[in-house]
């Protein structure tokens, strides 16, 4: 039997799939309690992550990969009409099924991008990347334990949440934090997509977020004088983090 990734769905009326992002899992959207929300949840743990295993043994691993195997998800559930919302590595995943949806699945009508964004790497980040793979298999804890803290605006103050993180992503294989790290390093640019599909698209991101910059959003969502532009939302007092940081902003922002 084909393998399959781990996923979760709950909930009556319209359907959203929801995407975690790098060393996370499904269990990241609790401190939304979306099961007091409206609407069926469809929670995906992405490949290598949460309780789906890493079976892509190609030699270049890829975000697109990860866009396909929901997709498959989402044709299981076959729903009429669905959304997506994904956390940074989701997002990108979000953004290459909206952009790239593979033939006979139906295209979201609609996704949001939490503390994530829409170009590719740059050079500097795509040496990081391969530094983290490579450090995935000497030093994966020592990584870990310094990576998830700066995740944080304010660590100090969700210490119980940074733990369990760590302890989630010490569960992984030095393998997926690898994988995900190249899939990531060689992701497609999907700028001009969103910008031609602004209605389709939203960003929530916390202006603390130290991964990716306010101003940096803002000046690579500039669009031309006859485009509109895709909405964000600015979180003042959260970091990459804003759904533990500003919980009730980010569920606003996702169902207002």
């Amino acid at each position: 039997m084909a393998k399959r990734l781990h996923y979760q769905v709950f909930g009556e009326g319209p359907l959203t799939v929801y995407l975690h992002g790098y060393l996370e899992s499904s269990t990241m959207w609790e401190p939304l309690k979306l099961n007091e929300i409206p609407g069926t949840k469809v929670l995906i743990d992405l490949p290598g992550h949460g309780k789906s295993p890493l079976f892509d043994h190609r030699e270049v691993p890829s975000i697109k990969f990860m866009a396909d195997e929901v997709a498959r998800v989402i044709s299981e559930i076959n729903p009429t009409q669905y959304r997506v919302v994904g956390h940074s590595m989701g997002g990108y995943v979000a953004l290459e099924l909206a952009a790239n949806t593979p033939k006979d699945i139906m295209k979201p009508s609609h996704i949001t991008l939490l503390n994530s964004n829409c170009w590719s790497d740059s050079e500097a980040k795509q040496a990081d990347r391969l530094r983290v793979a490579r450090i995935a298999f000497t030093g994966k804890e020592l990584f870990i334990n310094e990576a998830i803290p700066n995740l944080f605006a304010r660590p100090a103050d969700f210490q119980k949440e940074i733990v369990a993180m760590k302890e989630e992503a010490k569960a992984m294989t030095s393998e997926a934090i690898a994988y995900a790290a190249l899939a990531m390093r060689a992701r497609t640019d999907y700028t001009f997509w969103v910008l031609e599909n602004p209605s389709k698209v939203r960003f929530i991101h916390g202006a603390l977020d130290r991964l990716v910059s306010v101003e940096e959003l803002h000046q690579r969502l500039l669009p031309a004088a006859d485009q509109a532009a895709p909405e964000i939302i600015i979180l003042s007092n959260a970091g990459h983090m804003a759904h533990q940081e500003a919980t009730e902003e980010v569920v606003r922002g996702v169902f207002g």
